[in-house]
């Protein structure tokens, strides 16, 4: 099984890719990549991708995603979470638990955030962490978010310990910083936990000391197929897979036992169930309903 995803709980320290150059290295993986970052201070579910699987990241990458987070108020940081330089201390002794948690509900109605301006995010080419550091002026930037549910665990002022559920691409830390400039009093992401990215969750995951550990990283794998479990499934007769192969679409009308909406994901297998093809539903051009296929698993005729 060379082409598979493994849920790892990614350390606080490393950053993703520094994780996935661990493991290349001590496995000697020669494809891999990860669906969804996370940053150096966050721990978590990420979905690494070795393999076929790699050409999953954009599917895979585009779940919900649910966060445990704290934040402390007072302070706002370049970075908008802890470990960035402090620009600001401000006091907080207004501010009172009641206001805090409809302010942290209030997540659920934006539509934008502001982009960190140290992050991967960028301007005409460039990251906006590499135009901090060079000193240069960092656009403001915005990015459509949605926030499906916003909680409060605990207040202990100034710390706050929340649970948020959101699209993909959220910046909590933003979220944070957003509530510091609604209260007033600054505030920043203090930890971050990825418990969830749909569908895979953090007690699935491996710890990357303990696959370190392993002799084999496949024992740690799901295969493509139980990856998409949650996907509908199209098994293809020979003729069809030929097809396929070719990059034909399949009329709709083939697997009449599949129900499924427009522009749905499915997962064409052969006959075998080897997995063939990521798929969508789409309308062919003279009416009909036809699987096309977005990205082919196969590795040879």
């Amino acid at each position: 099984m060379n082409s598979a995803v493994i849920v790892l709980n990614k350390p606080h320290g490393p950053t993703s890719a520094a994780c996935l150059n661990k493991i290349k290295k001590k496995f000697k993986i020669k494809k891999l990549g990860h669906a969804g970052t996370l940053d150096p201070m966050a721990t978590g579910v990420l979905v690494v991708l070795a393999g076929q699987a790699t050409k999953l990241a954009d599917y895979i990458m585009d779940g919900r995603k649910t966060y445990y987070g704290e934040l402390r108020l007072g302070l706002e940081t370049d970075t908008y979470d802890i470990q960035g330089i402090v620009q600001q201390e401000y006091d907080y002794s207004h501010v009172q638990p009641d206001l805090i948690k409809k302010t942290v509900l209030e997540w659920e109605s934006l539509l934008s955030q502001q982009v960190p301006p140290v992050s991967a995010a960028k301007h005409k080419g460039r990251p906006l962490h590499a135009l901090q550091r060079a000193g240069q002026k960092v656009p403001v930037k915005f990015k459509d978010i949605k926030v499906f549910r916003a909680e409060i665990i605990k207040i202990d002022i100034p710390s706050i310990f929340f649970r948020v559920t959101c699209s993909a691409g959220t910046y909590i830390r933003s979220l944070a910083h957003s509530l510091g400039k609604r209260l007033e009093c600054g505030a920043v992401l203090t930890k971050l936990i990825r418990e969830k990215s749909h569908p895979f969750s953090l007690g699935q995951a491996v710890e990357l000391d303990r696959l370190m550990e392993a002799d084999s990283w496949q024992d740690y794998a799901l295969s493509i197929s139980q990856a998409l479990a949650h996907w509908p499934r199209l098994k293809l007769d020979s003729n069809n897979a030929r097809q396929v192969r070719h990059g034909h679409p399949i009329e709709a009308s083939s697997f009449p036992e599949v129900k499924a909406q427009e522009n749905e994901m499915a997962l064409m297998v052969d006959s075998s169930g080897e997995p063939l093809a990521l798929t969508a539903l789409e309308h062919s051009r003279d009416g009909r309903w036809m699987w096309t296929v977005k990205r082919g698993l196969w590795t040879s005729h």
